[in-house]
């Protein structure tokens, strides 16, 4: 995963549409009248935002496969179940953070692809919590 700061100081529009219908389609709007600020609406602490290109396909049943673009805010507090980056033994890595082990010991990264096992994480392993993943932006075409 190649990780990159973003640049938020400026405003960066974009126009929707007010309400796109997932089921029958309806009449087409002639104009946008509306806009969103990518980094006012998406992005809520700019100091701490990152974004990552993911490289690989482990996470591909959460729907983040490869060459999307993980927005990972590193100021929010990684709970059980959250997708983060993981710095792992010098090395990045998107998984799921799975603490239902803490007890014991360890915590598990865990895929979302049946070909990969889960990484387990021991006292003896170099590790931290990089970010948590807020938004992922996928290219369709």
């Amino acid at each position: 995963m190649k990780i990159f700061k973003g640049e938020f100081s400026e405003k960066l529009d974009l126009l929707i549409a007010p309400q796109i219908k997932a089921g029958f389609p309806s009449p087409a709007q002639d104009y946008m009248r509306e806009s969103i600020d990518f980094n006012r609406d998406f992005i809520r602490h700019p100091e701490a935002t990152f974004y990552g290109r993911v490289d690989g396909d482990s996470m591909e049943g959460a729907g983040i496969c490869d060459g999307d673009i993980a927005v990972i805010d590193r100021s929010v507090e990684a709970q059980n179940g959250d997708i983060v980056v993981g710095y792992v033994n010098g090395e990045f890595t998107i998984k799921f953070l799975d603490l239902k082990h803490k007890a014991d010991g360890y915590i598990e990264l865990r895929p979302a692809n049946k070909k990969y096992d889960p990484i387990r994480i021991d006292e003896y392993d170099e590790f931290e919590v990089w970010g948590v993943v807020v938004w992922t932006i996928k290219k369709w075409h």
